[in-house]
């Protein structure tokens, strides 16, 4: 059975950093794309950054251009956001997905496995 587990979600103040991990079991990563995800209270689900197969990476919000960054590790079967400079908008959600391809050029775009996701809130 497949499972995303994320975690290293919490309350951080503004201008704080986190990083967010997402452990993938039932299946082996390295043939999996990894997306981030947000839904923020009464918004729609946002794509965030997605790392591909071969590490390369693919973003889609550029509100969290230059202060986010994913990355992978395949040994660990886990993906990683790491969150700088974060403000109260940053305040949602997070989920990962996998992809059983390369990352897509929209968000929007079909994801074969989601996690549950973890709740970041930034306040002060």
């Amino acid at each position: 059975q497949v499972q995303l587990v994320e975690s290293g979600g919490g309350s951080v103040q503004p201008g704080g950093s986190l990083r967010l991990s997402c452990v993938a079991s039932g299946l082996d990563l390295q043939y999996f794309s990894v997306a981030w995800f947000r839904q923020a209270p009464g918004k729609e689900r946002e794509g965030l950054f997605c790392i591909g197969r071969r590490g390369e990476t693919r973003f889609y919000a550029a509100a969290v251009s230059g202060r986010f960054t994913i990355s992978r590790d395949n040994a660990k079967n886990a993906a990683f956001l790491n969150m700088n400079a974060l403000n109260p908008d940053d305040t949602a959600v997070y989920t990962c997905a996998l992809r059983h391809s390369s990352c897509p050029t929209e968000s929007h775009s079909f994801f074969n496995y989601w996690g549950q996701g973890t709740q970041v809130t930034v306040s002060s």
